[in-house]
């Protein structure tokens, strides 16, 4: 972990609990598999495996209906991500 990524993986360790009280369901695993994938991105600093997790997430959670409490939680991961350097989007925001 370097001082880049560390608010990163900080908002990624607040993300990937709230996971875990969401409904069990192949839904919820993949989420949580492919946040944990994520951050051993993040922790790796591997940039395309980076942004292409991100996407994944982000489908994931809106498929899970957005919830607010996962939406924000995501948004902040977003932030701290963009923040640091990294492109989590293979195009520019709407």
């Amino acid at each position: 972990m370097s001082a880049r990524t560390a608010p990163a993986l900080a908002a990624l360790d607040r993300f990937l609990p709230q996971i875990a009280v969401l409904s069990p369901g192949s839904a919820r695993d993949r989420l949580q598999q492919e946040t944990e994938a994520l951050r051993r991105a993040v922790a790796a600093f591997h940039m395309e495996a980076i942004r292409f997790r991100m996407y994944n997430v982000d489908r994931l959670v809106r498929a899970l209906g957005d919830g607010v409490d996962l939406r924000g939680l995501f948004d902040d991961v977003r932030r701290e991500l963009e923040h640091a350097g990294f492109h989590t989007r293979s195009h520019a925001a709407p």
